[in-house]
């Protein structure tokens, strides 16, 4: 599935200026050019042009709306009236984002001819417009800055990065195998609140469905698995080679359970009783799912939809999305260790993963190998959703860095994390906004785009 969004890109202008001002079109339709050149670097451009009359909007309307298109782009190039501008936007019912961007710096108040005005007059209309679309029901956002300087041209591709996120989203099939961790209470979810929130389809899987697969995988499927685990993983000591071979057959049943049910993003948990096929599947699902989860179909372990959710946007931003919860404060060194047992975003990873064999799943049932590294040094954002007592999602966001030092060596992924506040500041605020007690991890400072993120969704967003 494409990540990229489809963007709809239209100039504006008044028709009655061409007669007047010699040149000012075509000067206006090369700006215009531009822009569409620059977004087409971040998202696919479908572009009417230049509109200067309300049957000309009216019939970027119908192109938009044809096209499906997931974000217009309203590039005011020099004054038009919001009657013209309404309709372009009105069909597809879309998020619109309004570019104020002038092409000088300033006027040369002394020099400037009307006509060399209105080649500069992007301001002039952007209030009428925002008032026309606020009144429509229009979800707009503007840009103001220069045609040419890089930070209008950043704020935009993070509007056109997130409009693929918010894409990526509504359009993805969300596994869902086994059931939830029994009494983690903040991880119950309603189905069709990621129907009717995001637009999102959950494929509710029986674990027979994987079991099948799994007894169907073929002997060259399940070495070519092994051959890619090893070079992708350094073993432990502890990894044994019935457990490794395990791993993988369940790991060739999770690729096929994958592609014959188109899933983008996979929640799964199933606990088992006394070393049932059931149990043993449950048990040899981390070395696959995070296998998954690197090359983009994030695995969120213990049934957590919500958080599969989380991963998948920050994945779709090249962040990666790693299953993470809070491990402990560190108060000796300012820092909050996260980890968690089961798949890890291997992608992200500061070194070479390890595979380590585990006799004991803590609070889970069976054996098997597990997945032990810690993210990259560097910067990095949490993301959370969460939900709020009336039903509605939430996003929780922070940023902070990961520092080196020693991790837990327990076959689980665990990394050391600092913030701008505290451990015990920061933990108090978090848990303040009523979070789950899962992120996902990625690397880098995403929150600005998160933000767009969210906007586009409809959904609260929270940074702490």
């Amino acid at each position: 599935m494409s990540t990229q969004a489809k963007v709809g890109v239209f100039g504006i202008g008044l028709e009655a200026y061409w007669a007047q001002f010699d040149g000012l079109k075509a000067r206006l339709q090369g700006y215009q050019a531009h822009v569409e050149q620059q977004v087409g670097a971040w998202a696919q451009v479908v572009s009417p042009g230049l509109v200067d009359t309300a049957p000309g909007a009216r019939a970027a309307g119908e192109l938009f709306a044809r096209e499906a298109v997931d974000l217009i782009i309203c590039y005011v190039a020099t004054y038009a009236t919001s009657s013209q501008v309404l309709p372009a936007v009105q069909q597809r019912r879309v998020p619109v984002l309004v570019l104020n961007l002038q092409p000088v710096a300033a006027l040369d108040y002394e020099r400037t001819d009307t006509g060399e005005w209105l080649a500069n007059c992007s301001a002039c209309c952007v209030p009428e417009i925002s008032n026309a679309f606020a009144r429509s029901g229009i979800q707009f956002n503007v840009v103001s800055g220069m045609l040419h300087d890089d930070r209008s041209w950043h704020e935009v591709e993070e509007w056109c990065r997130a409009a693929g996120v918010a894409t990526t989203l509504r359009r993805a099939r969300l596994g869902f195998l086994g059931h939830t961790y029994p009494g983690m209470l903040d991880m119950y979810s309603d189905f069709t609140m990621f129907h009717g929130q995001l637009w999102a389809h959950v494929e509710v899987l029986e674990m027979d469905d994987l079991k099948d697969r799994v007894e169907d995988a073929a002997p060259e499927s399940i070495e070519a698995k092994l051959e890619e685990t090893r070079r992708t993983f350094d073993m432990d000591e502890s990894v044994g080679a019935e457990s490794l071979e395990w791993s993988a057959r369940v790991a060739v049943g999770l690729d096929a359970l994958v592609s014959d049910f188109a899933l983008d993003a996979l929640a799964y948990y199933y606990r088992g009783t006394r070393g049932s096929q059931y149990e043993q599947l449950g048990a040899g699902l981390i070395l696959g799912n995070s296998l998954l989860t690197a090359r983009g179909i994030p695995a969120s372990g213990e049934g957590d939809l919500k958080n599969a959710v989380a991963m998948k946007a920050m994945d779709v931003l090249g962040a990666g999305g790693s299953y993470t919860e809070f491990y402990a404060m560190d108060f000796n060194e300012n820092f909050i260790l996260m980890g968690h047992d089961g798949p890890g975003h291997i992608a992200i990873s500061d070194r070479r993963p390890m595979l380590r064999g585990l006799g004991l799943y803590h609070g889970k049932a069976g054996e098997g190998v597990s997945v032990e590294f810690s993210v990259r040094t560097g910067a990095i954002t949490i993301l959370g959703l969460t939900q709020t007592p009336e039903g509605r999602f939430k996003m929780l966001a922070a940023e902070g860095e990961c520092i080196p030092g020693p991790t837990l060596r327990i076959g689980n992924t665990n990394s050391r994390l600092r913030f701008g506040l505290g451990p015990a500041e920061f933990m108090n605020t978090w848990c303040e906004q009523a979070p789950t007690h899962h992120v996902a991890l990625g690397t880098g400072h995403q929150v600005s785009t998160l933000r767009k993120v969210a906007r586009l969704l409809g959904v609260e967003f929270v940074r702490v």
